[in-house]
């Protein structure tokens, strides 16, 4: 029982996938970031081309 437990404390391969999983996950969620921003720049730059060019009727 004592050499089963020793094994467990010792085995460090849960710990590493958890931690790349937690780094997958935080890499995730910076791009996922990073495309709604600049997602939301490059759509107002296309209105704004397209009023430029259909300017609004009043």
């Amino acid at each position: 029982m004592k050499n089963l437990v020793t094994r467990f404390v010792r085995n460090e391969s849960g710990a590493t996938a958890i931690e790349y999983g937690l780094i997958a996950g935080l890499i995730a969620v910076a791009i996922i970031t990073a495309v709604g921003l600049v997602g939301t720049d490059v759509n107002n730059v296309f209105e704004h081309i397209a009023n430029k060019l259909n300017p609004p009727t009043t």
